[in-house]
């Protein structure tokens, strides 16, 4: 009896010794060669925050400009542009690039409104300012951010790219035809084309009248299991572009089967990085014994 009250006792202490013991406090995961960057408040009232990744080589070489890949829903889609990249970047199918994402400073962000407010070219209100705004982000775009990172980290500002999924892909598309001397590739992934009852469309159109050319690369995608209505407008876009003719672009398009909307990102931005980067890529072809 003597030997059990003694065996209890030590299990007792043990477990009250560990209950006294803290948790071991793990460092959190984060991704190498990252960095946010909170932006003072603009003109507009917008808080930005940049999520920046930059080349291995970026200390070794101080004297070396890179491309600078802008991604729109920096918070939600950084992460896998960044993996993508590095995957691709292995296999020497695209050059060292700068990405950044662009997204907000703050916490506990209601990112639907504060994204529906600029990457919609197009008012879901005529008589409310909460959408319709992308012609005041791309001026930021512009104004505030190029130079930041062009002057701060080295991004080369004649090999601009630009990538969105969603919205943020119909403001990819909305940035080719308002501006198409800014970037020099473009990855419209599930582009909400269908906004403003294909607004973007008419902007498609209306351009290629013009006979003005656009000179850089563009990849556009959908999913095959989009809400039906979605895709359509997808669709609709797709089979437009080779009857628009704009001189000097160079296009593909892609149905990403057996995905949704957004489990089409993670495709849609690997072949749109590659597609975009072509021109730089080190090695183009398969892989050499």
């Amino acid at each position: 009896m003597k030997r059990l009250v003694l065996t209890l006792a030590l299990v007792f202490g043990a477990l009250q010794a560990q209950a006294a013991d803290p948790a071991p406090a793990y460092p959190p995961h984060s991704i190498p060669n990252t960095l946010l960057r909170a932006l003072p408040k603009n003109a507009n009232g917008r808080t930005y925050q940049l999520h920046i990744h930059l080349p291995a080589s970026f200390a070794k070489e101080p004297g070396r400009r890179y491309p600078v890949l802008y991604v729109t829903d920096g918070y939600w889609d950084f992460p896998t542009v960044v993996s993508s990249y590095n995957n691709l970047n292995y296999d020497k199918v695209v050059p060292e690039f700068i990405t950044v994402g662009l997204g907000y400073a703050g916490d506990n962000l209601d990112y639907g409104e504060l994204r529906n407010w600029e990457l919609s070219p197009v008012r879901d209100n005529p008589l409310s300012d909460s959408s319709g705004n992308a012609d005041k982000f791309l001026a930021s775009l512009e104004k505030d951010i190029f130079p930041l990172v062009e002057r701060e980290y080295r991004g080369d500002p004649a090999q601009r790219y630009l990538a969105g999924s969603s919205l943020g892909g119909l403001f990819t598309l909305y940035a080719m035809y308002a501006r198409p001397d800014l970037f020099k590739g473009y990855i419209a992934a599930s582009p909400a084309v269908v906004v403003g009852n294909d607004w973007i469309i008419g902007q498609a159109k209306a351009y290629a009248a013009t006979g003005k050319p656009i000179k850089a690369r563009l990849y556009v995608t959908g999913a095959e299991n989009e809400w039906p209505a979605f895709f359509a407008g997808i669709q609709r876009y797709q089979a437009l572009l080779p009857t628009l003719k704009h001189p000097e672009l160079v296009y593909q398009t892609r149905v990403i089967d057996g995905e949704r909307h957004a489990g089409t990102k993670a495709e849609s931005y690997t072949r749109g990085m590659r597609f975009v980067f072509e021109p730089l890529a080190p090695e183009t072809g398969k892989s050499k014994d």
